[in-house]
């Protein structure tokens, strides 16, 4: 296939978590590959940043104050995207939390806080970008973010892990409902990516967190926001036009189920 399936010329795409990490190299890289690209985040001075960014090197951009588990916001937002250019052809819902503690001292309000913005907060996404999506006959892309965590039971992460399995039957389902539309739908679960949600501990303590990761690693190597912008740019062209309800793993082959 031409390289020319990854051009995404003339396509508006909205990306939620966009201030920063994954959110922000994906909205980058969308418009690098010529997307007109709507930046959201509940950061919205990130989101502006990011914007500005890609204006600075000649793309398309928007930014957007945006909380995902408002459902009101989510869809004003899809449809101020929608309005630009008469459709949304790409919804990348990245935006999300991370939360560490053990089965036995997680309370209810731990559970809810992860659960309304890795879950609910994707599901508002996928819904209002399918509807708009629909509405104007697109045939579009909706992208999700899974986890690695899908696939361990690792210590401390009942809720973000327990949300990211919720976020894989959410794409699977979806992607059998609104298939006949022309929408794909993927989920992209990564391994261990350093952005800011990973950094905030100290170096001894990534160095820690880190060290197993890499060893485990056939390509002895944690993974780059860009890495996961790149699976994300994948499923969102024409090069996956075949591709719907599969999940990607971009994990440095830490896990490889069947």
């Amino acid at each position: 296939m031409a390289l020319t399936a990854y051009d995404l010329s003339g396509r508006t795409a909205l990306v939620t978590g966009a201030a920063s990490g994954i959110g922000r190299a994906t909205a980058i890289l969308l418009a690098e590959a010529g997307a007109a690209v709507h930046c959201a985040d509940l950061d919205g001075q990130g989101a502006s940043t990011t914007a500005e960014t890609i204006t600075a090197s000649g793309g398309a951009a928007r930014p957007h104050p945006l909380d995902v588990t408002r459902r009101d916001q989510m869809a004003a937002v899809v449809n101020a995207a929608r309005r630009t250019t008469g459709r949304l052809d790409v919804m990348a819902n990245i935006a999300g939390i991370m939360h560490s503690s053990p089965v036995l001292e997680t309370t209810d309000a731990d559970l809810d806080r992860v659960w309304n913005t890795n879950f609910k907060g994707v599901l508002h996404g996928c819904q209002e970008a399918a509807r708009a999506m629909i509405a104007t006959g697109t045939r579009g892309s909706i992208v999700t973010m899974a986890s690695g965590a899908i696939d361990t039971g690792a210590p401390g992460l009942l809720c973000y892990g327990a949300a990211k399995a919720a976020v894989v039957q959410l794409t699977k389902t979806l992607a059998t409902e609104v298939g006949r539309y022309g929408i794909r739908v993927n989920a992209v679960a990564p391994g261990w990516i350093r952005t800011a949600m990973t950094d905030r501990h100290s170096a001894e303590a990534q160095q820690q967190a880190e060290g197993p990761m890499i060893r485990m690693s056939p390509l002895g190597r944690v993974g780059e926001p860009e890495d996961i912008a790149h699976a994300v740019l994948h499923l969102v062209s024409d090069a996956s036009s075949f591709t719907t309800g599969q999940i990607l793993r971009p994990n440095g082959g830490v896990a490889m189920p069947w």
